[in-house]
């Protein structure tokens, strides 16, 4: 098998929720989706997506995915997709860094691997465990009881996981505020539920330290990417009466080895994207095993294609290490393909179809932007 044709699709992504609110005023209505269709001479296809948070979450940005993409192209044609590996390898020589914009080519790969052989992705990264994995709501900074209702709004549709925004300045309330957010968040919790209080990097150690203070006692969440550095986050570390799970911070498979070293948290939240694919994030999964975090599978944002990608990888997560997953394509208002996991339990499986089991929708993807060809 081997290569023929690479296309390129760009789609924005409508954020459902109308504006999105992230510390340090950061606010977004919608994302640009990079899409990425390989087809082989055996007439199979396999797709990905890479969908950044804006260009002020980590540094990946949608206009840096095609200028990637166009380096790379030329070079993947006639090779094999089915060894992830050795593309992986190729890409890395060829082009330091930019895993964001890499992954799209490798989750394609993966899809493919997995028609060859008749298997689901998940199988191929190990099997999938057969356990229903809860979902996890993003429910953005604001008022704290419209953010309490959203959470409510969530739990009725199923998701037994919620990530809660914070990050006040002090012009607009500060930690005071962001103590009401927390509180009325986990006002209404149910048994079972598992809560992220997510700074997405934007405290300083002192605003944490006062969070703390205000807090009041017996409130069970963990605290997600605090502060923007490493020292900030173990300072905060060492004083933190909450367990610490990484973000941003962790990027490759460089800091979360970093991260074990300096006992910097006691989970991470495994984004597909930022990761550099499959390949990548199914090293990640193994370093975090072998250490004992948490993880939660997640991606910045994205649409069918990335949620499909996100339940595949975490349905070969142990139970007892796997908190929740990120089902990006609520997020956005626009249906990419059709991906349907079983739902059981309260939380979701992977579908027992050949690769990713997704079926793209051509015609919302719009005419190609870029395509390469032997």
């Amino acid at each position: 098998m081997k290569i023929t044709r690479i296309d390129l699709y760009e789609r924005d992504l409508p954020y459902s929720g109308g504006t999105y609110h992230l510390s340090k005023g950061r606010t977004y209505t919608s994302f640009g989706g990079t899409f990425v269709r390989l087809t082989t001479d055996t007439g199979l296809q396999g797709w990905g997506e890479s969908t950044p948070f804006g260009s002020t979450y980590v540094a990946a940005h949608t206009r840096g995915v095609r200028p990637v993409i166009e380096e790379l192209a030329p070079l993947l044609l006639g090779r094999d997709p089915r060894q992830v590996d050795r593309v992986n390898d190729l890409m890395d020589t060829a082009l330091l860094g930019h895993n964001f914009a890499k992954a799209p080519i490798d989750i394609a790969c993966w899809d493919l691997l997995g028609k060859a052989l008749e298997m689901p992705v998940c199988e191929l990264l190990g099997g999938a465990t057969g356990v229903p994995m809860p979902t996890i709501s993003s429910i953005h900074a604001g008022d704290p009881e419209e953010m309490r209702a959203r959470v409510a709004d969530h739990r009725a549709r199923g998701y037994r996981g919620h990530s809660v925004k914070i990050g006040a300045a002090d012009s607009e309330g500060g930690p005071a505020l962001d103590a009401e957010r927390i509180v009325a968040c986990l006002a209404d919790r149910r048994p079972g539920e598992y809560f992220l209080v997510d700074a997405n990097a934007g405290l300083s150690p002192e605003s944490a330290l006062r969070l703390f203070s205000v807090l009041p006692d017996g409130l069970d969440f963990v605290l997600e990417s605090p502060c923007p550095t490493w020292r900030e986050t173990l300072t905060v570390r060492k004083r933190s009466p909450y367990p610490i799970i990484l973000d941003e911070l962790v990027q490759n498979d460089d800091d979360l080895v970093h991260a074990i070293q300096t006992d910097a948290a006691d989970g991470f939240g495994l984004k597909v994207t930022p990761a550099g694919g499959l390949t990548p994030g199914r090293r990640q999964r193994d370093i975090a095993r072998a250490a004992g975090l948490t993880v939660s599978v997640q991606d910045t944002v994205g649409s069918d294609v990335a949620f499909a990608a996100i339940v595949h990888l975490a349905a070969t997560v142990p139970p007892h290490l796997l908190r929740c997953v990120l089902k990006t394509s609520d997020m956005v208002t626009l249906t990419t393909a059709r991906f349907e996991p079983s739902e059981r339990d309260g939380g979701v499986l992977p579908p027992a179809l050949p690769g990713l089991g997704i079926e793209v929708d051509e015609e919302v993807l719009g005419a190609p932007v870029m395509s390469w060809s032997l």
